[in-house]
């Protein structure tokens, strides 16, 4: 069974200039893509985009909330960590066994 860490990054708010690009879309996309690019380089796959409320200040004794961007991302674990949960895992089934079947 595969042992996967994730990563939350925010979504750009806006786009980088580049030469080529031209409008604000391309702009936006490229920065996008810069920033996908930037994380599959450390190993990191893209999963899908989120839109989720964040509940901040508003003054002194206010709230509001703003709606962020995120950018889920997966990688496999590193093999020590993966050894480690399956070891683990094991464990975990060898003290449920014992319980379900007493020694006598």
């Amino acid at each position: 069974m595969s042992t996967y860490e994730y990563k939350v990054v925010p979504a750009p708010n806006k786009g980088i200039k580049a030469k080529g690009v031209k409008t604000g879309e391309e702009r936006f996309a490229l920065a996008i893509q810069e920033l996908v690019n930037e994380m599959s380089a450390e190993g990191w796959e893209y999963q899908r985009a989120e839109t989720l409320p964040s509940i901040e200040r508003a003054g002194l004794t206010g709230s509001t909330t703003e709606w962020r961007n995120l950018l889920i991302f997966r990688r496999l674990k590193p093999a020590q960590q993966r050894a480690d949960t399956q070891k683990d895992s094991l464990q975990l089934l060898a003290e449920r066994k014992t319980d379900i079947f007493p020694k006598d």
